[in-house]
């Protein structure tokens, strides 16, 4: 069933989190949207990232934004505890552009992340 408008706003509120962590370099305001046990996956120039969401921390924390950074937030779908957001993601690090999905679960009212998977735009890709 979808869900009211409110809870995207909810939703999208939760998510500026990664937006803010990842525009500022700092890691402390994703840290407080996903769970401690969260899962990450995707290609980081060509390579697999996958496990622990602390190889997002880490990236975030020792790789600025950049002047050029913009993001969007959309959210696809609310399904009373679950949640599917796409952020779109330009010039990270001055250079790179991804698309990122954010797996979010309603835990005891709050909206968390639990998983986050990406693609790199391929024409950002370091050869």
């Amino acid at each position: 069933m979808r869900d009211e408008i409110r809870e995207y706003e909810a939703v999208q509120e939760a998510a500026m989190k990664f937006v803010k962590s990842v525009a500022e370099g700092d890691s402390s305001h994703a840290r407080t949207l996903f769970v401690d046990n969260a899962v990450l996956f995707g290609y980081l120039n060509g390579k697999l990232e996958q496990g622990s969401i602390e190889q997002f921390y880490h990236n975030v924390d020792t790789v600025g934004a950049g002047e050029e950074f913009k993001a969007r937030v959309d959210v696809l779908a609310v399904e009373e505890t679950v949640a599917v957001v796409r952020v779109l993601e330009e010039g990270w690090g001055g250079s790179i552009d991804f698309t990122d999905f954010l797996l979010m679960l309603k835990i005891d009212g709050e909206w968390k992340c639990v998983a986050k998977a990406y693609n790199q735009n391929s024409d950002t890709i370091k050869k």
